[in-house]
């Protein structure tokens, strides 16, 4: 059975790069003893699929992983169970039922909502608040894209599906995924040179909110694919 889960990612733990955190999920399954599955082969291994990967720094309350299981307690339950082997920082939110020809989280993921604060000692944040209308009405922005072979300039606008002013800090949803993604840090790259000011990527904390797939074009949480286990289950035998 393929089960999808939601998990924070927070404090020190946002320094921890995402192989580390494959390991870390990992030892966490089998301290719990939870019946997940194993592939075949010489070299069994857990059967996991991330979402999104965060970059180092960046915190986060909308992350998911997707494992297999030979069977399961209800949902409650197994949020206990491994929450109890879970370290501070790092907590399991959601565990959930999924289709069985349900794309694996890595593949479905569309789109992730971000809140951007700022730390002390680099902008006058106002700047910022005060010209985040101005700056997204734009048609156009255009941003030099690197990779690892390479660099070309690229007009993100089309990528930015939201950017707006909420509680004193800047929202933002963009394209995340295979096919477009768009990192937050870009974004405030261009609205740094915008504002004729040096862009200081250290002056800003990122936190991702929630990372959604896309369901006939609405962007709905990848947690919605699932469904809350209400009593044991186990996998149907061939």
């Amino acid at each position: 059975m393929k089960i999808r889960m939601k998990f924070s990612k927070n404090g020190p733990l946002k320094f921890v790069g995402h192989l580390d955190i494959m390991r870390y999920f990992q030892k966490v399954f089998r301290r719990s003893s939870v019946d997940i599955a194993y592939s075949k082969g010489y070299s069994p291994h857990q059967i996991l699929s991330f979402a999104a990967p965060l970059g180092l720094g960046v915190t986060s309350d909308g992350e998911y992983l997707d494992a297999e299981f030979h069977s399961s307690e209800s949902s409650a339950d197994m949020l206990r169970i491994i929450n109890e082997q879970m370290n501070e920082g790092i907590e399991l939110l959601e565990f959930k039922l999924l289709p069985d020809k349900c794309k694996n989280a890595m593949s479905s993921v569309a789109g992730a909502d971000y809140r951007i604060t700022f730390r002390e000692g680099y902008y006058d944040e106002t700047l910022f608040l005060d010209n985040v209308s101005e700056f997204i009405s734009q048609e156009s922005i255009f941003i030099i894209k690197k990779t690892k072979k390479s660099e070309k300039e690229v007009d993100i606008r089309p990528m930015i599906y939201e950017m707006d002013v909420v509680d004193g800090h800047i929202f933002m949803k963009l394209a995340t995924g295979s096919v477009n993604n768009l990192k937050p840090n870009l974004v405030m790259e261009a609205f740094c040179r915008y504002l004729g000011v040096e862009h200081h990527k250290f002056a800003f904390q990122i936190h991702r909110l929630e990372t959604y797939l896309d369901n006939d074009g609405n962007l709905m949480p990848l947690g919605s694919a699932g469904e809350e286990i209400i009593a044991p289950i186990k996998e149907k035998e061939d």
